[in-house]
């Protein structure tokens, strides 16, 4: 099977074309940072060979300064690929080419996808594609990854071109540093060393990986005698300099004779005007936190834009899948009944696994559409403006602008967000930014919110939910400035970032996105949610000595286990009553999956349990209503608020502890998370209390 990587600077459509090449489901992201690691897909056409397509990390360069340089770099020189795809941005071909020549300097066979032609277009410029598939002596060709065209053409050359043997070549070698690479070469083709241009190069710049090969420890004088000679003749006296100006130079003396440029320099494109306004210092972010405000309003809205007996769509949605689940349960119910089941395996399936998992997957409509409206803000290029304007207010804060990219992922997901962090350069923003980013809530959170919203805050779901989320930042942005204080002390590092030009969302890049959501929430519900809920029923149903307790659920194995942490979680607000017991319990619960939280409320508060079974399908309204008149609304925010800031899943504790290395700092974040949780709930909802709330 042939294996192609996928090969170029962030920002460029890299990912976007893996996702039309394999119809993958690999995140789609508008900055640095997405992809921490290679991912694999499948590109099959009839008649062909099955190519096995490897996404890597976005780089600038090959150079070994980050880790996605040398993830991108062992992939080429280690693993072999039978073919490289390097994808360049065509709206900015200059920084691109800089990549792409030390690519031909690979003894690998080549192809370059000229991407965002459609934007080329938009903008009056020409390129004269043919002129640079000639300059650069390998394949040139135009695609537009998000509009899906171009892909086809570009397997057909990719086939074409992985049949022929390629060697490395360097534009250097019309410079007046060639007989030094030579010279390199020469000394490197004594001990077999593949890629040998690539190599001679890198050791013109006393490149470190290539340094370490065990073979050139002999050849420490002969190097340095070349680097010596060259750094005699320029004005840099920098090796490393002098080959990075060549390369620049090479690319902008070409560059000009083969881009027409519609806007000169000076002129604003389109794009540049519009981020006037998006970007303005005093507007940009005011106009981010109204865009924001405006998707949780079409997510979580009871009336659309205050017209009542207009939902928004996430509440249509919702609807529809509570009526669904209603269904099934009433459905299930009967046919047990029929069956003459027991009654405590109708309590078992109906009021704990459908009743449990129902709960959870109600829920996911909405989660579907805060995505869906959160990845039209990502695809189209506003996230990355986002960044931008986050950026300036991070700094202030004292907490590195690079750690935004990994902050933001943690609104998906804890997990993919704490291994992104890796990419951070200093141990510092690292340790930071894993510590604060539970703090970003995470989707599995969004049932927690709806449900209590919905039961008591149906006409200002949007508004609370917002606020949540705000409580978060905030927590994280004050969390941030004391670990520094206190902890952490070094100077921060700058962060640079490009923006992308804007242009419309592709469908199928949103479906694939959306598909993925839905699948990891199905696979949880049916795995970690079943399975915590059948154990949750069970020992909510249970005494230690295994006897069922019937109504008496405070004698139930988790009605102990809550009763005993009740006194800790009191001063909260949502402990207090008879049931104080039972958020407690949701709590524990959510520790193996935030969703988790919402199926152990619809078990223990079901009131199904001790009424007729057939009313199972109306389960979830029941529940609602049961929280209305259990918590109130301060008691409710502060329960909320508990469950967003305190330990996240196990899957993200495992994630800490894995790019931490050390179960001492497991210890610290656990620690930190669980008082950072009880300190803010208690202000929250004293000062609530205070206010007569």
């Amino acid at each position: 099977m042939l294996t192609y990587g996928l090969v170029g600077n962030p920002n460029c459509g890299k990912t976007a074309l893996f996702n039309e090449l394999t119809g993958s489901t690999a995140h789609v992201g508008n900055w640095a940072g997405v992809t921490v690691d290679r991912k694999e897909g499948f590109y099959k056409r009839r008649g062909k060979e099955t190519v096995t397509i490897v996404d890597l990390p976005g780089i600038y360069s090959l150079s070994p300064y980050t880790p996605e340089e040398v993830i991108a770099r062992n992939f080429i020189v280690q693993d072999t690929p039978d073919l490289i795809i390097n994808i360049i941005d065509a709206t900015n071909i200059q920084r691109n080419l800089y990549l792409t020549t030390q690519l031909l300097e690979m003894d690998c066979p080549l192809i370059i996808a000229l991407n965002m032609m459609d934007l080329v277009e938009k903008r009056g410029d020409k390129l004269d594609i043919a002129g640079f598939s000639k300059l650069l002596g390998v394949p040139v060709v135009p695609i537009s990854a998000l509009n899906g065209t171009g892909a086809d053409a570009l397997m057909e050359e990719a086939y074409a071109a992985a049949q022929q043997k390629r060697k490395g070549y360097s534009i250097l070698k019309d410079s007046y540093i060639k007989d030094a690479i030579i010279q390199m070469e020469n000394l490197l083709q004594e001990h077999e060393i593949r890629h040998v241009v690539f190599h001679a190069v890198k050791l013109l710049e006393a490149d470190s990986l290539t340094m370490k090969h065990p073979e050139l420890k002999e050849h420490q004088q002969e190097i340095q005698a070349a680097l010596d000679k060259i750094e005699e003749e320029d004005q840099y006296h920098d090796v490393e300099a002098i080959v990075a100006d060549l390369r620049y130079r090479f690319i902008t003396k070409h560059c000009t004779m083969l881009v027409k440029k519609l806007y000169q320099p000076g002129e604003l494109s389109p794009s540049d005007k519009v981020d006037r306004i998006l970007t303005n210092r005093f507007l940009g972010l005011p106009i981010f936190l109204i865009f924001m405000f405006l998707v949780f309003h079409f997510t979580f809205s009871e009336s659309l834009f205050g017209i009542s007996g207009v939902p928004s769509p996430g509440i249509l949605l919702k609807n529809l899948a509570e009526g669904g689940m209603g269904w099934i349960g009433d459905t299930v119910a009967h046919m047990l009944l029929a069956a003459g089941a027991s009654p405590w395996v109708l309590g078992l399936v109906v009021d704990g696994m459908i009743s449990g998992v129902g709960a959870v997957l109600s829920f996911v409509p909405q989660i579907l559409c805060l995505f869906f409206f959160l990845s039209i803000l990502e695809d189209s290029g506003y996230m990355a403006r986002a960044a931008f304007l986050m950026d300036k207010l991070l700094w202030k804060f004292g907490l590195s602008g690079r750690a935004f990219l990994p902050l933001l992922m943690g609104f998906g997901c804890s997990v993919p967000a704490i291994m992104g962090a890796r990419t951070l350069e200093h141990e510092r923003d690292r340790r930071i930014t894993t510590l604060i980013i539970p703090f970003f809530s995470c989707g599995a959170k969004l049932p927690i919110y709806a449900m209590f919203t919905a039961a008591l805050f149906p006409q200002n779901s949007e508004f609370i939910i917002f606020g949540i989320y705000l409580v978060g930042i905030v927590t994280a942005i004050i969390a941030a400035i004391l670990l520094k204080k206190l902890l952490f002390q070094q100077d921060m590092a700058p962060f640079i970032m490009e923006l992308p030009a804007y242009h419309m969302p592709r469908l199928q890049s949103l479906l694939i996105l959306l598909w993925e959501k839905l699948r990891g929430y199905v696979v949880r519900a049916g795995t970690v949610i079943l399975a915590s809920t059948i154990v949750i029923w069970f020992c909510s149903n249970f005494s230690f000595g295994l006897h069922m307790v019937g109504t008496n659920s405070s004698e139930s194995i988790l009605g102990v286990v809550g009763g005993i942490l009740v006194p800790v979680f009191r001063p909260l607000g949502f402990a207090g009553g008879s049931d104080g017991w039972k958020p407690v319990v949701a709590i524990i619960t959510g520790l193996m999956a935030k969703e988790a939280v919402v199926s152990t409320l619809g078990v223990l508060y079901n009131p199904a349990m001790d009424g007729d079974v057939l009313e199972a399908g109306e389960a979830k309204q029941a529940l609602l209503a049961t929280i209305a008149v259990t918590f109130s609304p301060m008691a409710a925010i502060s329960f909320m608020v508990f469950n967003l800031l305190c330990v996240p899943c196990v899957a993200a504790v495992s994630a800490f502890r894995a790019e931490a290395n050390s179960g001492r700092w497991l210890a610290f974040a656990i620690a930190f998370w669980l008082s950072t949780a009880w300190i803010v709930s208690f202000i929250i909802y004293r000062i609530g209390v205070l206010f007569g709330f």
